[in-house]
């Protein structure tokens, strides 16, 4: 009987822990760093060519280049051409911000070179515009 009496508070104490809600630690995600929204840009754009559009594409492309260069925010704007893909480009562009990236795309010369090489691409060309990290 002793035995008995014993274990009912032993019951209830574990019981009573049991139930109570329990508090979980939740650690709060890493913050990450906050860059400066005034960062310089790159952008890469890779555009696709119809075999035998070549030279016409490159031709085409030379007059984006020499008028991109001479654009205030342009700090440099370059096409190159794999040499295994003959028909694939890549334009690698560099920027002081999104506001030069945003002029240049509402410059003449810039629409003028999508109607002009619309014919001559294979597939939509693809562009990534980045942060170039460490500058400002």
């Amino acid at each position: 009987m002793k035995t008995k009496i014993l274990l009912i508070p032993v019951i209830i104490i574990a019981l009573a822990t049991a139930c109570k809600p329990r508090t979980t630690v939740v650690q709060e995600p890493a913050q990450a760093s906050v860059q400066p929204a005034d960062l310089p840009k790159m952008i890469l754009a890779k555009v696709f060519i119809k075999p035998g559009s070549e030279a016409d594409f490159i031709t085409a492309a030379q007059v984006m280049i020499t008028n991109s260069n001479k654009e205030e925010g342009c700090t440099s704007y370059t096409l190159y051409q794999d040499p295994y893909e003959k028909t694939d480009f890549i334009f690698v562009e560099r920027y002081k911000n999104q506001a030069a990236i945003d002029a240049h795309f509402a410059t003449p010369y810039f629409k003028e070179f999508g109607t002009t090489i619309g014919n001559m691409t294979s597939k939509p060309t693809e562009i990534k515009i980045i942060d170039i990290a460490g500058e400002k």
